[in-house]
């Protein structure tokens, strides 16, 4: 992209934002309650640290800045690896990555254990 159309298209979000929050000033505080839970429906399935990127491991869930699926992270934890060992072991990861780990894993719990089943296989 050419640096003027990036500072026009920088500007029409900008602007667009602006338009928003003067729209969302002007709001009664029940409709505000009710744009946020839209909001929250619309992105109620974005894990922070993780990532779903088809041309990383298959597009399996991955912790970000990784090709290290949650799933192994949790098969790991399932045969009692601690935590501290899978830091050990993955010099990358940060604590915070598996507390965003385990937190998919709860909400994504028959997905991961399908994907565990399935690379057991292999």
């Amino acid at each position: 992209m050419h640096p003027a159309q990036a500072r026009g298209t920088l500007a029409a979000v900008m602007s667009a934002l602006e338009q928003a929050e003067e729209l969302f000033n002007k709001l009664t505080r029940a409709e505000k309650a009710q744009l946020l839970q839209r909001a929250v429906r619309d992105i109620g399935d974005a894990f922070p640290g993780i990532e779903n990127r088809a041309d990383v491991c298959g597009g399996e869930p991955c912790i970000v800045r990784t090709r290290i699926p949650v799933w192994l992270l949790e098969q790991a934890r399932r045969f009692g690896t601690s935590e501290a060992d899978l830091l050990k072991a993955y010099p990358t990861l940060r604590a915070e990555d598996l507390a965003n780990a385990w937190a998919y894993v709860r909400s994504h719990q028959e997905e991961i254990s399908r994907q565990i089943k399935e690379n057991e296989a292999d």
